[in-house]
């Protein structure tokens, strides 16, 4: 049967097969599986049909509990229903897949197998979520690429049904579900064919309903509740048979061979590997290599594995085999083996055959595992004793668990052509590939695959794209080394050093985007790059696609220009066909923003076919001579020392070649704060410049800087004489009893993202973007002011927005979006309280900019003082934070005891004062670390002057007063985390919360929340959001005992100074929402515009500004503040400013004019309740 073929991933793959079999889908969003759910949405708002005629009803809940809470319960009402999920979200499933099995409902469960939290958070793929699913008593289906995901998400479906088992089929996270490759499609009705209606109408009579009811759910004692769980053992007996009659079934249709263990290799082979997940591939690759050379080797490949059928897979082992290694993509630590191991090893125990068996751990958290790992799986197997346990793809040289790896041969199919682009978060490159990719594959007879690899930053962070196409079908799930084209999109990649061109094989090409002419990147390249070009006959090309981008009027998006090029130089289809294939992509994705922005689009395609220039290699390159080693970085030696051994590989993507021995200082997950201050990333191509002759000084530049790259200083007349020269600085405008400085704004051209959000306040626009070469002389001058410049507390402040800013920052250098407000809050909060802070953050956003891995932005101030942050989970935070906030105030209270014993019995009056006034600032921040300080030094004089003073010096770090944060999204404090942060909030003790509200799931790609406004376009919602946003604030507010403030920096930015102090100062809980644009939401003109976009959100009424302080009614005033005037007008104009509204008049035209009135309505009718709640609490 000959099938459509389409370029997709595996997410699409298993959304395509599972929306023929579902009727209700209970989602929460997670990475890497939030996209399966976001196409079923889409297809269903599309009105596509399912196989029973119907639309699927898309429903996403609070949580990955409340989403499994959701499918137990449509399946027991008789829907079939489907999830989609991975990791932690997995995991909170588990309690319900434990009733779903137990009730015998054939729920599905799709999902992108990703690493569990341990140690740290990792988003990406392995088995150890999936695996920890073995006891639930749902079958297990393993799928191998996206093709096999395409077919075997049927099989699942389908066994499911039949079977009355509930499956979880899974497949290597962003491996296989972000991979895409050009596979056969499964057209609906040959699915519906196969499946077995009549067991659905048999599902739907055993389901609950009122015209033939029944009770299930009971409770059971010690009597029967072992019978009655026993009696499901036939079911699954059953289950290994109905999932090869399935496989069977489609492979009589598609010429397959689907099996529950598929063997690949010799069929005399001595040495066998037993694997499942994307592994196969890689393995089935080096099987042909070695085959080729005469040797005996083999790959079983498990399919189903639960139920495990032991005698399935004995017989997929060749007879001949006398060694076989076990490859499982998960760590149980303090277990004989992992789990697949486990189970191979006992099912050929129970069968009394004596083969070797080994195990071995590969691929943890997306870990690449190449061919030259399975070699040496192979070679292991070959020798006399192997190792029982071992681990691949790592050096271990610590427990000396690690095969040796060396370097292996190019085992793709012949003729594949391989790309490899180096590009930046958000620019659009890698966009651009998956375009190119879908071209290549939709267009042309010859097979694709395509990849992407991350770093841990947003936009701005380093992509990888991996391309490859041939004219045989690809089976290389690893990453590309040795490529036949090769970009550079960014050039700070070239002056950092990456070491780019050794991907490049022989005789290939490199690409750099650059400003740059010839004899100028001469001057830039490393020496060891030009020895590499000229060694190995390079063809190098340069194009200057960023001033190009910018005459086009496309701004920082340079990636049609460069794809363009890339079409052009790589020759992989015809130039005419690929401009008008490039042109027709680009017009269906932007004709919804506009005609303009498409003819913009398709200007840039025309410029970029014959915009590069080749640069004819000097011979003298092949000689070249390495530059001196840069000076030694300066420093805490600890931090200094993880920079060097680990920052700086890992942000030159190099962390593979870190071996275990790096990470023994940090094997609880422990970094030092303050590393990002190393980085000086460069990646920006214009930064701002300061006019001083013209600045007023109000600092509202540095108060909106997301990355604290502008900096106000006051120097002394000795600081200003050592400055460095091209030091810009100005007479200080200070008030009375102010000392005597000169003032100056120190930018940071190597730290800066280029959002120009600073630019946009400046109320004397006395910053302007210019080139960053232009300013890299004022690196020197920043690094000074940072280094040298001592802090002023006479124009230090907490009250003002210019004395704020003099206040280090104790946030800086972060890997958010460019203009991102959540980071402007953040870094605001560090200076009024960053020295004694705690910080528990949420998983999301703010938790991947804000801890990655040896890269910490937060940092310390000159004594060493700084935040402790830590991230738990996402659905606990509040109560982590709690328990952060309770421990600390455990041993605090416990030396306050102490003080007061000292204070009692003491006889020296000087220590009796001391302790006596720490005693009464007890609960006030600021007034306590003086008072502390006082405290110690009065012990310090004379430790041994009581039994007491010995304990309380001992606890010196506890006794003053700690601000404890918790820090989260709107996922996470309106929906996943509520329940907790309702119980902390209303606990009443002192605790300060600071809700960044993008009013979508920003991290995992822009689904809705109960923050959505009506209206919104998000995923999950992509007909436009239909119901109301909910009032976390008012909710708070009920209570009466909490601080509540609504802020928006760039709309009042005094309001927002004001309620974060407050908040802080207040002694109870508070809960601080700030509205925060986000690159999700899509603002015209970008997120340059972020903080003006806040002005106009409360100028319309989309957002209110207000404060409820309760300290104030104690003292007979009014606890409500309305800070927002009455609205102005212009919502709709807002409302279309943004194209995750103005998409909808696009896509639903009649349904937008319906919800924007509504929402437009519903705003009014806020803000008239905000006004009656002025009168309610008079």
């Amino acid at each position: 049967m000959a099938r459509k073929m389409k370029s997709m991933d595996g997410n699409t793959a298993a959304a395509h097969v599972s929306y023929a079999f579902t009727e209700v889908a209970g989602i929460y969003p997670i990475t890497p599986s939030s996209p399966m759910a976001d196409y079923v949405d889409q297809w269903s708002a599309a009105g596509r049909k399912n196989i029973f005629g119907t639309t699927v009803d898309v429903v996403e809940m609070q949580s990955e509990a409340g989403a499994a809470g959701a499918v137990h319960g449509s399946l027991a009402a008789g829907a079939l229903t489907t999830t989609y999920t991975a990791s932690q979200g997995l995991l909170l499933m588990i309690p319900n897949m434990y009733k779903l099995s137990g009730e015998l409902l054939p729920g599905v469960f799709h999902v992108s197998a990703r690493a569990v939290a341990t140690h740290a958070l990792n988003i990406f793929g392995d088995h150890s979520d999936v695996m920890s699913c073995r006891q639930t008593g749902f079958a297990m289906l393993a799928s191998t690429n996206p093709q096999e995901v395409m077919d075997l998400g049927a099989v699942a479906h389908l066994s499911a049904i039949k079977s009355r088992v509930p499956f979880l089929h899974f497949f290597d996270g962003f491996r296989t579900s972000h991979e895409i490759q050009k596979i056969e499609v499964w057209d609906y009705d040959d699915l519906a064919e196969m499946c077995d209606m009549d067991a659905v109408a048999a599902f739907r009579k055993r389901a609950l309903n009122p015209e033939r009811p029944v009770m299930r759910g009971s409770n059971q004692n010690g009597d029967i509740f072992f019978q009655n769980r026993e009696a499901v053992n036939s079911y699954y007996e059953a289950v290994p048979g109905i999932v090869e009659a399935y496989m069977e079934k489609v492979n009589a249709k598609l010429g397959t061979n689907y099996q529950l263990f598929n063997y690949y290799g010799a069929p005399d082979a001595d040495r066998v590997i037993v694997a499942m997940g994307s592994l196969c591939d890689v393995a089935e690759e080096v099987i042909d290599y070695l085959s080729a050379q005469g040797e005996k080797v083999g790959l079983v490949k498990v399919r189903l594995y639960r139920p495990f059928a032991a005698d399935k897979l004995i017989a997929a082992i060749p007879a001949t085999a006398r060694k076989i290694a076990v490859l499982d993509r998960t760590k149980e630590p303090g277990s004989l083996g992992e789990p697949l191991y486990q189970d191979v090893v006992t099912a050929l125990a129970n069968a009394g055959m004596t083969n070797t068996v080994i195990g071995g751990r590969y691929g943890l958290g997306s870990k690449d595992t190449p061919p030259s790992s399975v070699f040496a799986v192979y070679a292991e197997l070959a020798k006399d004793s192997p190792k029982r346990q071992f681990t691949i793809g790592i050096m271990d040289d610590v427990t000396g668990l690690s095969l040796e790896e060396k370097p292996a041969p190019n085992t793709a199919a012949r003729g594949t052509i391989e790309c490899k682009f180096w590009g930046l978060g958000g620019d659009g490159t890698v966009g651009a590939n998956k375009n190119s990719i879908k071209i290549i594959g939709d267009h042309t007879g010859k097979y694709v695959q395509a990849y992407f690899q991350y770093d841990s930053k947003k936009t701005g962070g380093i992509t990888i794209s991996h391309l490859r196409f041939g004219d045989k079908p690809i089976r290389s799930p690893y990453y590309i080394n040795k490529a036949d084209f090769v970009a550079c999109h960014t050039p700070a990649y070239v002056t950092k050093g990456f070491n780019m061109v050794r991907d490049v094989r022989p005789g290939g090409v490199f690409l750099i985007n650059c400003q740059w002419t010839p004899e100028e990147l001469s001057q830039h390249l490393p020496a060891a790059s030009k020895r590499y070009i000229a060694k190995n006959g390079i063809q190098l090309y340069i194009i200057n696609a960023i001033d190009l981008a910018i005459e086009l009027g496309m701004g920082k998006r340079t990636n049609t220009i460069l794809q363009s090029a890339f079409f052009t130089l790589a020759k992989v289809i015809p130039q005419e066909q690929a401009i008008g294939y490039m042109k027709d992509a680009a017009t269906k994705s932007y004709l919804k923003k506009g005609q303009d922005i498409v003819d913009r689009n398709h200007k840039a395609i025309d410029a970029g076919t014959n915009a590069f220039v080749k640069v004819d290699v000097p011979a003298e390159w092949a000689a070249a001579s390495d530059e001196k080693k840069p000076a030694s970085l300066t420093g805490a030696p600890r931090l200094v020392k993880m920079v060097e051994e680990l920052m700086l590989p890992m942000g030159r993507m190099d962390g593979d070649s870190l071996p275990v021995s790096a990470f023994t200082e940090h094997v609880d997950g422990s970094f030092e704060q303050g590393a990002t201050a190393y980085e000086k990333r460069g990646v920006s191509v214009s930064v701002p410049a300061w006019e001083a002759a013209t600045c007023i000084q109000c600092n509202q530049c540095a108060y909106v800087c997301p990355h604290a790259t502008i900096r106000p200083y006051a120097l002394t007349a000795e600081e200003l004489t050592a400055a460095p020269a091209g030091t810009k600085h100005a007479p200080f405008k200070a008030g009375k009893g102010k000392g005597v400085y000169t003032y100056a704004l120190a930018i940071s051209p190597l730290d800066c993202m280029g959002c120009g959000v600073c630019v946009g306040v400046c109320p004397t626009k006395s910053l302007t973007m210019v080139s960053m070469e232009q300013e890299k002389d004022q690196q020197a001058v920043f690094d000074y002011m940072v280094s040298k410049v001592t802090p002023k507390a006479d124009v230090e402040d907490t009250a003002t927005i210019k004395g704020s800013q003099f206040k280090k920052p104790l946030l800086e250098f972060s890997g958010s979006c460019a203009g991102c407000a959540e980071t402007a809050y953040a870094r605001l909060i560090t200076q009024i309280c960053g020295d004694r802070m705690y910080i528990s953050n949420a998983t999301g956003c703010s938790s991947i900019w804000g801890g990655p891995a040896a890269t910490s932005p937060y940092t310390v101030n000159q004594e060493g003082k700084g935040p402790a942050w830590a991230n738990s989970l996402f659905e606990d935070n509040a109560e982590h934070g709690f328990g952060l906030y309770l421990g600390q105030k455990a041993i605090r209270n416990r030396l306050a005891g102490k003080v007061k014993g000292v204070a009692e019995n003491t006889q020296d009056s000087g220590l009796r004062a001391a302790c006596e006034e720490y005693l009464s600032s007890f609960n006030h921040g600021t007034a306590n670390q003086e008072a502390t300080q006082k405290l110690l030094e009065a012990l310090s004089k004379n430790p041994g002057c009581c039994a007491e003073a010995e304990d309380i010096l001992a606890g010196r770090e506890y006794l003053n007063k700690k601000s404890v944060w918790i820090f989260g999204g709107d996922g996470w404090a309106y929906d996943i985390g509520f329940g907790g942060l309702d119980h902390v909030l209303a606990s009443g003790e002192d605790i300060n919360v600071m809700v960044f509200d993008t009013e979508v799931y920003s991290n995992t790609g822009g689904q809705a929340s109960k923050a959505t406004q009506i209206g919104a376009v998000a995923q999950f919602a992509a007909a436009g959001k239909a119901v109301a946003k909910k009032s976390l604030a008012e909710i708070a507010m009920s209570y009466g005992y909490i601080y509540v403030a609504q802020v928006a920096m760039g709309a009042n930015p005094n309001q927002t100074l004001r309620a974060i102090a407050e908040a802080e100062a207040y002694p109870g809980p508070s809960l601080v929402i700030g509205y925060a644009p986000c690159e999700m939401h899509s603002i015209r003109g970008g997120m340059t515009n972020c903080q003006s976009e806040m002005k106009k959100a409360v100028e319309c009424g989309y957002w209110n500004l207000f404060r409820f302080n309760p300290t104030l009614r104690a003292e007979g005033k009014n606890p409500f503040t309305l800070d927002s005037k009455a609205p102005t007008g212009g919502y709709r104009d807002f409302l279309m400013n943004e194209a995750r509204y103005a998409s909808l008049t696009q896509t639903f035209p009649e349904r937008a004019e319906k919800l924007f009135a509504e929402a437009e309505a519903n705003a009014k009718a806020r803000y008239a309740h905000l006004e009656k709640l002025i009168k309610l609490y008079e």
